[in-house]
């Protein structure tokens, strides 16, 4: 069992920066692959970032490439999501989830997800 915890999000404006984490907890924690999806009202959750365990091998959605940035501390259990350039339409609930295939954007691939952390950028 990954128990996931975001935090991290608020109330930003656009142009503005936030940084997002995810910590995780359970024995084996380091060894999954983690990525970042959001949801915004009335939408379906989309895929934002994943990294791979050993964080060689990153994935981004076309969306937030040049503008987010994912990485990893596996001494600290936590993924981290940097956002930067932050833009009225990034506003959504954000969640972290973990799965041991990969840096994956299908959200059928993750096991286990975390409750989600609220980002709104105003324009």
């Amino acid at each position: 069992q990954v128990q996931l915890v975001e935090s991290g999000g608020g109330l930003v404006q656009a142009g503005g920066s936030l940084r997002l984490s995810c910590a995780a907890s359970g024995r084996t924690a380091s060894q999954y692959a983690m990525g970042w999806f959001h949801q915004a009202p009335g939408k379906e959750r989309e895929f934002v970032a994943a990294i791979s365990w050993t964080s060689r091998h990153t994935v981004y959605a076309d969306s937030v490439k040049g503008r987010f940035t994912i990485s990893r501390d596996n001494a600290k259990n936590t993924v981290y999501l940097q956002m930067t350039s932050l833009k009225p339409e990034d506003t959504a609930v954000y969640y972290c989830a973990a799965n041991l295939r990969g840096p994956a954007a299908e959200e059928a691939v993750y096991e286990y997800w975390g409750q989600g952390t609220q980002v709104t950028v105003s324009s």
